[in-house]
């Protein structure tokens, strides 16, 4: 096999993951959707839309109050599917404790950007900038925090879903408001 061969085998509709070793098998995109390099913040969405606004309040979020079901690989609400087509999609709220529970986090810098460089099991690490959140027409957190969606809606809240968070001290799986802009970071199974 040539290495044009191992470098296609990476990839799936042109963007590239990494397989870091999980229990689940679960690979990991490089890169946020809307970023080329993973240092960049890509871009920065509602939870449960697929497009990039101008301004972010619970007026103009499509599934803010209502009762929805988990929405991984639902091409209407889902993002990555989306954007990335195949068989691309947000993580669930376990595959995002997976990462936390079995992967090293380190935080560092790459490209200029704050965030954690996550290493699996086998060695292989992506990285994920802290490109804080979008809610109004401003930007926040950026190079302090990181927030991601998942695929998950909370059960107790019509409002809200389930994402990871993160800053330099602490990471974990959380509950925030939909209408928020947060960053998307895609999986494959």
């Amino acid at each position: 096999m040539n290495l044009i061969q191992i470098e296609e085998e990476l990839k799936v509709m042109g963007h590239e993951y990494v397989d870091l070793g999980l229990p689940s098998g679960l690979k990991w995109a490089t890169c946020n959707v809307g970023a080329n390099s993973p240092g960049e913040d890509g871009g920065y969405y509602a939870w449960g839309e697929v497009d990039i606004k101008g301004e972010y309040s619970y007026g103009n979020c499509v599934t803010y109050g209502k009762s929805m079901s988990d929405i991984s690989g639902n091409p209407t609400y889902d993002v990555a599917r989306k954007k990335w087509g195949s068989s691309w999609r947000l993580p669930t709220e376990a595959e995002f404790q997976e990462l936390l529970d079995e992967c090293n986090w380190q935080w560092t810098a790459q490209g200029g950007k704050e965030g954690y460089k996550v290493t699996g099991p086998n060695g292989n690490s992506i990285f994920l900038p802290a490109a804080g959140y979008r809610d109004g027409s401003s930007l926040y957190d950026a190079g302090e925090y990181g927030y991601y969606w998942s695929s998950a809606f909370l059960e107790s809240d019509d409002r809200s879903a389930f994402g990871l968070y993160f800053n330099s001290s602490c990471r974990s799986v959380y509950g925030g408001y939909r209408d928020d802009g947060r960053s998307v970071r895609p999986v494959l199974e």
